[in-house]
């Protein structure tokens, strides 16, 4: 088989385009997100992190070591945006349970701007979730076939 053979069997497995839409959808989402928070007065980071300690509420405590696995940063980088937003009073910090933690938490000014920022990307989500769900569904569907086509041909082989 030649060159082209081999392409179209790599494009039945891998569907590059679905692939490149989805992440083009997710790119879109956070550009506009970024753009946002800054038009907000924060960084894009820092509007992660508000959300990820508002996120967490409830179901885990805020630490330093929480928020930089929530997003995906390191401890040090979580501690510059702690420190940067805790100069602007939108959150605090508090000593944890056993006194070696410390616990982040949101002040009213850092409510109210995530309040505001959230609601813009829920509106944002119902006019492009759609394409990005599409996507996804896509991706997804042919995953499943793969998986089962793959698992199939295992087994023939087995026997």
């Amino acid at each position: 088989m030649g060159r082209g053979g081999s392409r179209v069997a790599e494009r039945r497995f891998t569907d590059y385009e679905t692939l490149a839409d989805l992440r083009y959808q997710l790119r879109r989402f956070q550009r506009v997100r970024e753009i946002a928070a800054r038009a907000a007065g924060v960084a894009p980071q820092q509007y992660q992190l508000l959300l990820q300690v508002k996120g967490l509420d409830g179901r885990g405590a805020a630490t330093i070591g929480a928020l930089a696995e929530r997003l995906q940063i390191s401890h040090h980088g979580v501690v510059q945006l702690v420190d940067r937003l805790a100069r602007r009073h939108l959150i605090e910090r508090r000593p944890g349970e056993d006194r070696r933690e410390v616990v982040v938490r949101l002040r009213p000014p850092g409510e109210t701007l995530l309040r505001r920022l959230a609601g813009y990307s829920i509106a944002e989500l119902t006019t492009e979730g759609p394409r990005l769900v599409a996507s996804l569904r896509r991706l997804l569907a042919q995953s499943t076939r793969r998986g089962t086509s793959s698992t199939r041909g295992r087994r023939k082989g087995r026997r």
